[in-house]
C-alpha cells in the first residue's frame, strides 16, 4: 500500500471572519505579511482575483497565502520535503492549485520529490491541463462532467465523453497521468444523481479502464448517495465495510483485469486510451497494444435497458480469435470481418481481453 497525503499551499483557515484573523496563531507564516490583502473571490474568469484573493466567507475565512513572496516559496518548500520525508510519503494531492500562480509550483514539485496531484477545479481542458506543465498530473475534471452527463440518466451524451477522451489526450501532455474519479468531497455523490446501479457500474468502469490513475471515493462501493458538502462525505464504517456488496465486487473485478492487463503488457500503463465506437447509447474504446488490449463497452440504457448483440468493429482482434467478457465469463469469438459480438443486457459494462492471455497465472472465469 503507498501512502498519498492531501496537503494545501494556497491559504490558511479561520473560524470566523476575515477581518477577525489572528496571524500570530500560524507557523511559520505568523504574521499579516505573509499573506493578500482580504478580498473575497468575486470572478473566477479574473486570473488574477483567483490567485490574489480569498476562499471562504466570513463564516470560515481562508487567509490567502501570498506564494509570489520568496520567502514564502522557501518556507513552503522547506515544509514539503520534510513532510515527505519525516512520514514516507509516497504522493501528494494537491489542493487549490488554480489559486495559486503557476511559478509556484514546479519547485514544490520538486521539493516534494514525489508524484504530485494537483485540483484544478475546473471542466475546461485548455484550462485546466496547461497545469500539468507545472504539476505531475492533475484531477480529470475535464473528463468527470461530460462522464456525470452521459451516465447520470439515459438520455445522457455519448457524443460529448466521446469527444472529451480525445481532447484530453490531445490537449494535456499526458493523459496517463492524470486523476480519473466520478466521485470526491467536493461534488454530490453519483448515486445522488441516479439509484440506477447499472449506470453506477458503467461510470466505474470507465474510471478503471480508462487513462490515468484510478479514484475511488471511499463509500462509492457502498453506492452512498450524499448531495453536496456536507452530506458527500459519510463515514465509510456507516456501511459495516461490506465486501459483498454489489458495487464492490463489481470494482473489484475491474481493478482485477486492469491489474492482469498491466502485467501482460509492460506498455499498458502509457498506452493512450481511444474511443473506438459510439452511438447513441453505447460507448465503447480500447486500451492497450495489439494482442493484450482491452476493448471496454459502456451503456447508459440503464438496468431496463434490453437485451441484444451489439456488432463492434475496430477492436483489433483478428478474425477467429479468441476473446472472454471478463464481467460474464463469456467465450466469444471475432468474426471474419473483424467485428466482436458482445452480448448486452440490463445496460451493463462489458470489458473483453483474448482468452489466451487470461491462462497465465490468472484465476478469471476459472
Amino acid at each position: 500500500m503507498y501512502l498519498m497525503v492531501d496537503v494545501v499551499a494556497n491559504h490558511m483557515g479561520h473560524n470566523g471572519t476575515g477581518s477577525s484573523v489572528d496571524y500570530s496563531v500560524y507557523n511559520p507564516f505568523n504574521a499579516q505579511k505573509y499573506f493578500h490583502n482580504l478580498c473575497w473571490i468575486s470572478n473566477y474568469d479574473n486570473q488574477t482575483n483567483v490567485e490574489d484573493c480569498w476562499l471562504g466567507d466570513n463564516t470560515v475565512a481562508l487567509p490567502d497565502l501570498d506564494t509570489t513572496r520568496t520567502d514564502v516559496k522557501n518556507m513552503w518548500y522547506d515544509w514539503v520535503k520534510f513532510l515527505v520525508s519525516n512520514y514516507s510519503v509516497d504522493g501528494l494531492r494537491v489542493d487549490t492549485v488554480k489559486n495559486v500562480q503557476k511559478n509556484f509550483w514546479p519547485g514544490y514539485n520538486n521539493a516534494s520529490g514525489v508524484y504530485c496531484i494537483g485540483e484544478v477545479f475546473d471542466g475546461d481542458a485548455s484550462y485546466t491541463c496547461p497545469y500539468q506543465d507545472d504539476l505531475d498530473g492533475v484531477l480529470n475534471y475535464p473528463m468527470y462532467y461530460p462522464l456525470l452527463r452521459a451516465f447520470e440518466s439515459t438520455t445522457g451524451s455519448i457524443s460529448d465523453l466521446y469527444n472529451m477522451i480525445n481532447t484530453v489526450k490531445s490537449t494535456c501532455k499526458d493523459s496517463t497521468l492524470l486523476g480519473t474519479f466520478i466521485e470526491n468531497h467536493d461534488n454530490p455523490r453519483f448515486a445522488n444523481y441516479t439509484s440506477d446501479m447499472s449506470l453506477a457500474k458503467n461510470v466505474a468502469t470507465f474510471t478503471i479502464l480508462a487513462d490515468g490513475i484510478p479514484i475511488i471515493y471511499a463509500g462509492q462501493e457502498q453506492h452512498y448517495s450524499g448531495g453536496n458538502d456536507p452530506y458527500n462525505r459519510e463515514a465509510t464504517w456507516l456501511s459495516g465495510y461490506k465486501t459483498t456488496s454489489e458495487l464492490y465486487t463489481h470494482i473489484a473485478a475491474s481493478n482485477k483485469i486492469r491489474t492482469h492487463a498491466i502485467k501482460q503488457d509492460s506498455g499498458y500503463l502509457t498506452y493512450k486510451n481511444y474511443p473506438i465506437y459510439q452511438d447513441t447509447s453505447t460507448l465503447a474504446m480500447r486500451k492497450g497494444y495489439n494482442g493484450t488490449q482491452t476493448i471496454t463497452v459502456l451503456s447508459n440504457l440503464g438496468a431496463s435497458g434490453s437485451s441484444y448483440t451489439l456488432s463492434l468493429p475496430g477492436t483489433g482482434y483478428t478474425a477467429g480469435q479468441k476473446i472472454t467478457e471478463i464481467y460474464t465469463c463469456t467465450n466469444l469469438t471475432v468474426n471474419s470481418n473483424g467485428s466482436v459480438p458482445v452480448p448486452m443486457k440490463s445496460g451493463l459494462p462489458r470489458i473483453l481481453y483474448p482468452t489466451d492471455k487470461l491462462v497465465n497465472g490468472s484465476s478469471f472465469c476459472s
